[in-house]
């Protein structure tokens, strides 16, 4: 086998009957081509046995993939800034315009460059291979915590927790304060925006694919023009929190996509930030609790004059 590190991935009961193909072209972001190329040369295997190119999975079978080294580059001089470390996982600050992940092979500047160059053993597990390690992803231009494993067991257990909600993540925003309550949830279903990549919008009723999601919200702060809020939405759908703000008239101040105006003082990032990260804890992973306090340029735009 080609030199490289390890991507294990459990299949899912919604992809029972795909391709091994399809899963390594989805994992890795690679060419059809290359896909077939890797399972030729025996690359990937089907629950430790070599795999075709057309073999089909089952609920629960386990695909391994060699990757070749290059697809995520370690890079030892990234800066890192840990505010938990444990032997199972670690929470790092993630600053506004830096990437979670890289989108092809061989990038750098991207989260996942400095965090495999700390801890190489995320290398071995997770979604994909351009993303090794992480639970969940920040938009690039959102600051705050974000959580990855250091193992596969604990990778496993902290998906599952974060798909049951039991993951419990919290938000600050900065948006419009006129006509906005002082608390609400924001109920309504998401689809991806048929008309504009990247995007997400509230479902249609025809709409082929859609997810229903809940954000709470509680205003934590007002100023003469703009209001800080505090926002719960654990599972969270992408984008969800800020495509939810911009369909009750509250887009996130700098967030052009939904609909926010550009705000100078805030530069090419939008005002939201990943604030609170804990799990309760059970059999497999202890319980963890991090807080990131209110970014500087927030509590600066809302107290700011119209």
């Amino acid at each position: 086998m080609s030199e490289g590190s390890d991507l294990e991935l459990s299949v899912p009961p919604e992809k029972a009957g795909s391709r091994v193909e399809q899963f390594v072209l989805t994992a890795l972001g690679c060419t059809r081509s290359e896909a077939r190329a890797l399972c030729a040369r025996g690359d990937v295997s089907l629950n430790g046995r070599r795999a075709a190119k057309g073999d089909r999975a089952a609920p629960g079978d386990r695909i391994r993939i060699r990757v070749p080294t290059s697809w995520v580059v370690a890079d030892a001089e990234a800066r890192l800034d840990v505010r938990l470390e444990r032997s199972d996982l670690v929470v790092v600050h993630k600053e506004a315009g830096v990437p979670s992940a890289p989108l092809g092979p061989g990038e750098r500047g991207t989260l996942v460059n400095a965090l495999v160059a700390r801890y190489p053993e995320m290398r071995e597990f997770g979604y994909a291979a351009r993303e090794p390690g992480l639970v969940h992803r920040l938009d690039t231009q959102t600051s705050g915590l974000l959580l990855a494993a250091r193992n596969a067991r604990t990778f496993d257990a902290l998906v599952k927790a974060l798909q049951a909600g039991a993951l419990h993540k919290r938000y600050l925003a900065v948006v419009l304060e006129q006509g906005l309550p002082e608390s609400g949830n924001i109920e309504a279903s998401l689809e991806p925006d048929p008309e504009r990549r990247g995007r997400v919008m509230v479902a249609r009723d025809d709409a082929a694919y859609h997810r229903f999601c809940v954000t709470r919200y509680r205003v934590v702060e007002r100023g003469p023009r703009f209001a800080l809020v505090e926002l719960d939405a654990s599972p969270a759908f992408r984008h969800q929190v800020r495509a939810h703000l911009a369909s009750i008239g509250h887009p996130i101040a700098g967030d052009a996509l939904y609909g926010g105006q550009p705000i100078e003082a805030l530069g090419a990032r939008h005002a939201l930030h990943a604030s609170f990260l804990a799990y309760d804890g059970d059999a497999s992973v202890p319980a963890f609790s991090v807080s990131d306090g209110t970014p500087s340029a927030f509590s600066e735009l809302v107290a700011s004059d119209p």
